[in-house]
């Protein structure tokens, strides 16, 4: 089999099933474990997929935008993991800026005994952070059904009103070239002026938000830490240690 042909191949099984692991190549295509890496590699180079533990997934539509009871499933011991980690470099009494999304909101439970002052503009977040006994302000603004989160106006207008010791953001994206991203640019508005109010910006994502690009950039590798965990690649891992701050907590 050509190798176009065998490309051609890898690509429509994905548009089928979105997500194909390597055996089920080898074996539909009758080729090597080594040529399927190949091709692998080769496609994902070309932005026609994303490669990951032991297959290959579809890189998302630039404007797909999950709910957060779709993102509340996905990847859940994972996300609270690093979410403890995250909560790690938050020190007792500071000031924060908590970012709308499921693994954001998995750092509360950890931020009990810290005493510090949260400001979110995650619907989902305060309640959590309430119940858990941490002084909390709300941005204003519309708030979005799909993922809860303050947008508009009067969010930022609420933002001008604060400087944070550290900010831990959401991403839906990261890649090298693209930096951080997120489909809706309001909501990426939103965070990259809380980031810009921070001394130190943190975003944290689990390993499948590595290689995706969305619609609306918010911030460059560069002026942020990445906090992620050991399920990304380490080849992954290395290519990030070479152009930004990255910390891996172990799973």
């Amino acid at each position: 089999m050509l190798t176009v042909e065998r490309q051609a191949m890898i690509m429509k099984v994905l548009k089928e099933k979105h997500t194909v692991k390597l055996n089920e190549l080898v074996d539909l295509t009758g080729s090597s474990e080594s040529t399927i890496r190949r091709d692998l590699t080769e496609l994902e180079s070309g932005k026609k997929l994303k490669r990951i533990h032991g297959g290959a997934t579809l890189l998302q539509k630039k404007r797909l935008e999950p709910t957060i009871a779709e993102k509340s499933s996905k990847n859940v011991q994972e996300k609270r993991r690093i979410a403890q980690f995250a909560s790690s470099f938050v020190e007792k009494g500071d000031c924060i800026f908590l970012d709308a999304g499921t693994t954001t909101l998995e750092m509360i439970p950890f931020l009990k005994d810290k005493q510090v002052v949260v400001v979110t503009n995650g619907l989902s977040n305060v309640v959590e952070l309430v119940e858990a006994g941490i002084e909390t302000h709300v941005v204003g603004g519309q708030v979005k059904p799909g993922t809860r989160a303050f947008i508009g106006r009067s969010a930022i207008e609420t933002l001008e009103s604060f400087r944070f010791d550290s900010a831990f953001l959401g991403a839906n994206g990261i890649t090298p070239e693209d930096g951080c991203t997120t489909p809706d640019p309001q909501e990426a508005f939103v965070k990259t002026y809380a980031k810009s109010r921070s001394r130190q910006s943190y975003v944290v994502a689990d390993h499948s938000k590595f290689g995706e690009v969305s619609f609306a950039k918010f911030a460059e590798l560069k002026d942020v830490t990445l906090l992620t965990s050991s399920y990304l690649e380490e080849h992954v891992q290395n290519t990030y240690k070479e152009i930004v701050d990255i910390k891996v907590v172990a799973i």
